[in-house]
């Protein structure tokens, strides 16, 4: 409802069901309503649920910071990685890939908040990001993905929203295979999708408060 009221097409827009902190249970329970992509954090976490649900056709996107030693297992477990940073974590990733044939799909995280708290690139170093990845067989960069800070009114987080598809818009015109938008969480998803969204990270309004 929120994209045809935005003038968009739903299938525009992918679903990612963050499931950090979740049971099994209500992994398996939203796999058979239809959920087909899931969100972790944290690749251990991550690493103990994909192996007991393996038989599930269950697309797994990383979603969280990426520290370096733990790049080989997200290679092995992740479809997408969301949260791509720096040159040096996208040398490892391509290692990793490599090693097992994989062409690994990427999203740059892009730092558009001052707090301290917050992952990604600054805006000014995308670009040669993009440039030696270039040169990396092994990494396919789709998108772009922000985290803005947390407001109690969703409207005051649109400036960050619009800013990162402003940036999509920018280097499309160079690099045409920057398409993805991922932003918005369950309490600004909304504004997110007005504001170009291609993919959406929702998880307690999927699953509830997540377990302690």
């Amino acid at each position: 409802m929120c994209a045809l009221r935005a003038g968009r097409n739903p299938e525009e827009i992918k679903l990612i069901a963050v499931s950090k902190s979740q049971s099994i249970d209500k992994i398996i329970e939203a796999a058979d309503l239809g959920l087909r992509i899931f969100g972790e954090s944290r690749v251990q976490e991550a690493k103990d649920k994909i192996e007991k649900i393996k038989d599930f056709n269950i697309e797994w996107h990383m979603i969280g910071h990426l520290q370096t030693n733990k790049v080989k297992d997200a290679v092995r477990l992740f479809e997408v990685i969301h949260s791509l940073d720096s040159e040096k974590l996208a040398v490892s990733i391509n290692k990793e890939a490599e090693k097992i044939n994989k062409i690994q799909r990427v999203l740059i995280q892009i730092k558009l908040s001052q707090e301290e708290s917050k992952y990604g690139i600054e805006e000014d170093e995308v670009e040669k990001l993009i440039e030696k990845c270039k040169n990396l067989n092994n990494i396919k960069i789709e998108g772009l993905m922000t985290i803005p800070p947390y407001f109690d009114n969703p409207n005051n987080v649109r400036p960050y929203f619009s800013k990162l598809r402003q940036i999509r818009d920018f280097l499309s015109n160079k690099y045409p295979f920057i398409k993805e938008l991922s932003m918005g969480m369950s309490h600004d998803f909304e504004v997110a999708i007005e504001e170009g969204a291609t993919m959406v990270r929702i998880g307690t309004a999927l699953f509830g408060q997540r377990i302690k």
